[in-house]
This record gives structure tokens, C-alpha cells and sequence, in this order.
């Protein structure tokens, strides 16, 4: 099966990623800071690019998951998906009239409700809700009967434009493999509903599967449909593996690992962080407090918001901004994270006044960092000595993990985040 996700720019065979299946549930402290960061993360990509390419990058499993993992999710996770159609589910809701974006469904019961959601999204908009709500159900038809390759859907999330155009992302589970499957759907492009309508398809290949949307199982769907009007009794059974593509497996172990990230990308975004943050990046900002740590978290959300596909190989680095819930790579530092989102909200808020600055300058540090790679490369910490670097001052920057019972102290204003401890020599 091909695997595409049209739109990104950039956009190529997207290939498929192995996640392990993960319980447990985000604690309220991380899902409200996931769903207001979710949503300046959106709102930026929407000014910078348009409506289309945030309903392009949903469409992409990689970025989809450097997405989550950016969120401070743990980054191998299955449960990224979930977080990650919740918090911009809550982040969005205020936002629907303004932006024409809708997010329906969910896991469970809420997948459910996602006809009737259609329906009266299309009431307030003049689309046909009916015919949303039709494709909401073949949607999820074709990804639990169409394809059959072990995986019960257990989670359906449809995201509607007010002009019609639509995302679609299901997740299955196979509970005796402990492993999850993401299926991405977008109306862009797509001809057909029963042969080769998916953007991408996110897991790796278990064995044989049927998968009657393959275009070489036409014969299939024919002998089936001539098989109800009374047809000859041969079934042609149509059993294809996936088409073998690059695909980006997670393993089942909590750590993450040096091996796990493109290092001269790290060190690009340390170099982006060490050469502008101390200098003039808050100055560019306005933003008082703002040091090198939270620029190095920023330039990481930047890339989320104007990277090209070939940058999200690595969905795990972005697990450096924020750290994991699970505490890896490392807690999540509550005060950088609140101040990555108090400085995109500012520059959200401003552009849409008219004053751009703050919003360039966060696409600026985009620019460095990617200018900074091959240079820095090498020079600055290695991984486990800027985890271990986080890991030390995490008690100063607020530190917590979902085992934590106890709330942090509360801060009063923003206040400085510190420079990096092990800055890129230059």
C-alpha cells in the first residue's frame, strides 16, 4: 500500500512507524499546557502557511508524532495519538470561528459522536453534513473491514475545514502484540474511497494482511460484489503485504537514546540557542525572561511549525524540549514549558496585529539552527551529558512527571530559565 501524505510541502512516501501500546492517562498539569501549546502551534502554521498545510502536516505521521513528542508526550508512544487529537480538540474549540477548523471524534464513545458533531458543524458553515458524516463512517469502515491486518480501531478523529476539506486519523490496537497502528486520511487528492485512499498508514508490517484497497485487488472487490448480486461462486481473496518502505520503528523501551535522534540536528538547535538567545533573541522577542534554555525549546517549536518532511525522521529529538511525562528523557521543565508557550502566544497575538516581528524572529531561529547543523556538529555536549545536564538543574525549572503527586510550587510571573549549562563551544 502506498503511503502518502499530499499537501506537505516537500511531501514524498511517508513509510510507516511501530508504536508500542501504552496505558495510563495524562495528568491535568501536561494536557492543559498540551492544548494551549497545541494551539499557538496551530494558529502559527495557519498564518505562516495557511489552513491547508496544518491539514497537510496532520496528515503526516512523522510530523504527527514529533508533534506529540514536542508536547512533552511520552515520544515512542501510541498514546501521542490520543493526547494529541485531545489537546488540539480542547486548544481549538475557542478558536473554530475564527480559524474554520473543527476537531471531532475521539477515542472510544467519543468516535461515536463524530456524525452528529458533522452534522451540526455543517449547519453553522453551509457544507453538507450529511455527506461528512457518510465519509466519517466509510472511513472507518475501510480501515476495519476494507483493511483487515489485526488491528480493532479504537480511536477516530475527523478534522473539518469550513470549506469542506478534511483530515482524518484512526488508531487501531492489537492488544496480543502490544502495538498500535495510525491511519491518516485526507480529502485532498483522494478519488477514491476503496482503492488507495489513505495518506499514510503508520505501522510496521505484521505478516499478511487483506487489504482490498490495494488498486491490484480490483479483481477482489468485483468477485465480492458479483458474489452478492448472485454472481459465480470463486471469491478471489486478496492478500498483499504492504509495499516495503522506509518506516521509522519505536521501540518499547521508556529511554531515549542517543541513537534515537540525528545528533547534528541537536546540536544545530544548541548552536541556534547558544549564538542568538543570550545575545538578542529576547530583545527580538520583548519577552523578558527569556534565556538560552527556552530558546533551544523554541527553536525545536519552530522547526514543528516550518520544517519540511525529511526533518521529523527522528520524532524523539523533539522529546528534548520538553521532556516526557514518563520522565525521559527527562521531567517535564513546567517553567520553560510555560514560557515557550507565553512567547508564542505573544507572537501569535501580535501578528495578528499587524506586528510580525516576534513571529519572524521565531522563524529566524528556525533558519540558524538549520544554518548552524554541520558547524556545530561535534562541538557542543554529547546526548547523555545534556540529559544529564537537564536531569540536575530539573528541581529549578519546575521538573514533574506524571507520578508526581505533588503540585508545584506556584511561580509568580515569568522568570528566567537559565542558560544552558553546557553551551556549544565556540
Amino acid at each position: 500500500m502506498r503511503r502518502y501524505a499530499p499537501g506537505m510541502k516537500g511531501a514524498a512516501p511517508t513509510g510507516s512507524a511501530d508504536l508500542p501500546l501504552h496505558g495510563g492517562r495524562v495528568p491535568p498539569w501536561l494536557f492543559e499546557r498540551m492544548a494551549r501549546l497545541g494551539s499557538v502551534i496551530a494558529q502559527a502554521i495557519v498564518l505562516e502557511y495557511g489552513r491547508a498545510e496544518f491539514l497537510g502536516r496532520l496528515s503526516h505521521p512523522f510530523w504527527f508524532q514529533a508533534f506529540g513528542s514536542l508536547m512533552g508526550m511520552d515520544w515512542h508512544s501510541s498514546g501521542i495519538t490520543t493526547s494529541v487529537v485531545g489537546a488540539l480538540q480542547r486548544g481549538l474549540a475557542p478558536l473554530e470561528r475564527e480559524l474554520g477548523l473543527k476537531v471531532c471524534g475521539g477515542r472510544g464513545r467519543h468516535s461515536r459522536r463524530t456524525p452528529a458533531e458533522l452534522l451540526a458543524f455543517a449547519e453553522r458553515t453551509g457544507q453538507d453534513g450529511a455527506a461528512l458524516a457518510t465519509t466519517s463512517r466509510l472511513v472507518a469502515k475501510v480501515d476495519s473491514a476494507a483493511v483487515q491486518d489485526g488491528y480493532s480501531l479504537y480511536l477516530h478523529a475527523f478534522v473539518v475545514a469550513d470549506d469542506g476539506a478534511w483530515v482524518v486519523v484512526q488508531q487501531g490496537m492489537d492488544e496480543q502484540a502490544r502495538r498500535a497502528r495510525r491511519y491518516h486520511w485526507r480529502s485532498e487528492g483522494l478519488t477514491s474511497f476503496v482503492e488507495e485512499p489513505h495518506a499514510a498508514i503508520d505501522g510496521r508490517p505484521g505478516g499478511l494482511i487483506v487489504n482490498l484497497t490495494d488498486r491490484r485487488a480490483a479483481p477482489a472487490r468485483g468477485a465480492q460484489v458479483a458474489l452478492v448480486r448472485g454472481g459465480p461462486d470463486p471469491v478471489l481473496a486478496a492478500l498483499r503485504q504492504a509495499t516495503a518502505l522506509p518506516h521509522l520503528q519505536l521501540p518499547a523501551r521508556h529511554p531515549v537514546r542517543a541513537d534515537d535522534l540525528v545528533l547534528r540536528r541537536l546540536h544545530g538547535a544548541l548552536a541556534a540557542a547558544a549564538e542568538r538567545g543570550p545575545a538578542d533573541f529576547a530583545e527580538l522577542l520583548l519577552t523578558p525572561g527569556v534565556g538560552a534554555r527556552t530558546v533551544l525549546s523554541l527553536a525545536l517549536a519552530a522547526e514543528v511549525i516550518h520544517g519540511t518532511p525529511s526533518r521529523f525522521s527522528d520524532p524523539a529529538r523533539f522529546s528534548l524540549a520538553h521532556g516526557g511525562k514518563d520522565a525521559h528523557p527527562f521531567p517535564v521543565p513546567l517553567k520553560v514549558y510555560d514560557q515557550t508557550i507565553r512567547v508564542l502566544r505573544r507572537a501569535i497575538d501580535g501578528a495578528r496585529l499587524g506586528r510580525e516581528e516576534r513571529l519572524v524572529a521565531v522563524r529566524r531561529l528556525d533558519a540558524a539552527a538549520r544554518r548552524l547543523e554541520t558547524a556545530a556538529a561535534g562541538r557542543g555536549p554529547t546526548f547523555d551529558e545534556f540529559v544529564a545536564s537537564e536531569r540536575a538543574q530539573s528541581p529549578d525549572r519546575g521538573g514533574r512527571t506524571a507520578l508526581d503527586p505533588a503540585p508545584p510550587r506556584p511561580v509568580a510571573g515569568p522568570r528566567p530559565c537559565g542558560q544552558l549549562a553546557l553551551p556549544i563551544s565556540r
